[in-house]
């Protein structure tokens, strides 16, 4: 059977609906607008496949090896060298079947398919939305490794470019900067003016320690013994695992003096920003990029993010935005308070910040970018390469 020039197997570890698998949407929405044949490889359901399949996309659900941090560990060699294997004959036989010309390998964590494609003679393409420069430096460089095999590399940020070049400086040479296409509704609703009653903070993500939801509840608590009344909505779900990190956040809520709404995961987020007032970003770890703080700026909310990393770069040169350091709930409480007594101000400066995101994150920008690497044209005008 010949091989269609056109064709493209798109493999992805997960198949929920959180921050990179809204970018792998834009990224097979892109590859379809430029009328290409593709097929979704993922390693089990979720919401991500209806998704996927509402707009035209072919799915398939295959054992896949995906490098999960646990599995390095010594107790976790044991699975790693079986879903390995597995992994590896799965991935082999779909490779087999569909015989793409491409494939598209978002994230690094699923560090087969560059390796597989070279040997069946397919071009691969990595998409990196990964970049941790805290951990630890060998290890980076292990995930980076198998991507050496990929003819190109797309990064997210210029924070996750230097992370590489830190990792591992021989793969920096064909990596290339494309910032996440993040989606906005054709009109946002305005903030609310004047600001009466109580603070309504957001928070939207995973219930994770290094995401920081601790220290929203924190500062909500420091904010209101200062006299002023809030109300915290946290929009998200603990990872598989972290099941006791969102029942410590009830326990820090029921403890607290003001209003927390466990929301859960919802898909659609901006009726969520419609009611809220501030958003808030408080990773305390390394952060890629921060598609959430952009998501904020368009939906004309005052953000407050930690001052690292991609969120630097993701949330940085708004006159509505606020960087402040990692780990520090106080400095989110005083951020809270500046922004709440400059609102009139602030609320002055929202539709030119949303503007300036949506030059910058135009996700029809991003998705001509995608096919393009993909289909192996040079790169277009505005293309950013390191």
């Amino acid at each position: 059977m010949s091989r269609d020039p056109k064709s493209v197997l798109v493999v992805h570890p997960g198949a929920e609906l959180f921050g990179s698998d809204r970018m792998l949407l834009e990224s097979v929405e892109g590859l379809l607008e430029a009328g290409l044949h593709v097929t979704v490889a993922l390693p089990s359901d979720g919401p991500l496949v209806a998704e996927l399949k509402a707009m035209g996309a072919p799915v398939d659900i295959v054992p896949m090896f995906v490098l999960r941090k646990q599995l390095l560990k010594p107790h976790g060699w044991p699975m790693l060298l079986r879903t390995a294997l597995f992994g590896a004959i799965a991935a082999w036989r779909m490779l087999s079947r569909r015989r793409p010309a491409a494939i598209y390998v978002s994230t690094i964590i699923i560090p087969q398919w560059p390796l597989l494609a070279r040997l069946r003679g397919a071009r691969s393409i990595s998409h990196v939305h990964e970049a941790e420069r805290s951990g630890n430096r060998w290890i980076n460089r292990l995930l980076y490794l198998p991507h050496l095999a990929s003819q190109r590399v797309l990064v997210n940020s210029r924070f996750s470019q230097e992370t590489i070049r830190w990792a591992l400086p021989a793969l920096i040479r064909r990596s290339e900067i494309v910032y996440n296409g993040v989606a906005s509704p054709p009109h946002s609703t305005p903030p609310r003016e004047p600001l009466e009653g109580a603070l309504r903070l957001l928070y939207m993500g995973r219930l994770s320690p290094r995401k920081g939801v601790d220290l929203v509840l924190e500062a909500a608590d420091l904010l209101q013994r200062r006299g002023r009344q809030v109300k915290v909505t946290l929009l998200g779900t603990a990872f598989t695992g972290y099941e006791w990190y969102e029942e410590q956040l009830r326990e820090q809520a029921a403890d607290g003096d003001f209003e927390v709404d466990f929301a859960g995961f919802h898909t659609e987020i901006w009726p969520f920003l419609a009611e809220s007032d501030i958003l808030l970003v408080p990773s305390r770890m390394d952060e890629p990029f921060g598609n959430t703080a952009v998501e904020g700026i368009l939906a004309q909310r005052p953000v407050i993010a930690s001052d690292s990393s991609g969120l630097r770069e993701a949330a940085g040169g708004y006159a509505t935005s606020r960087l402040i350091p990692p780990d520090d709930a106080k400095a989110i409480a005083d951020a809270l308070a500046e922004i709440a007594d400059l609102w009139p101000f602030i609320v002055n400066d929202l539709p030119s910040s949303r503007d300036r995101a949506l030059r910058r994150h135009s996700p029809s920008v991003y998705r001509q970018r995608i096919a393009s690497a993909v289909s192996g044209r040079s790169p277009g005008t505005g293309w950013n390469k390191g």
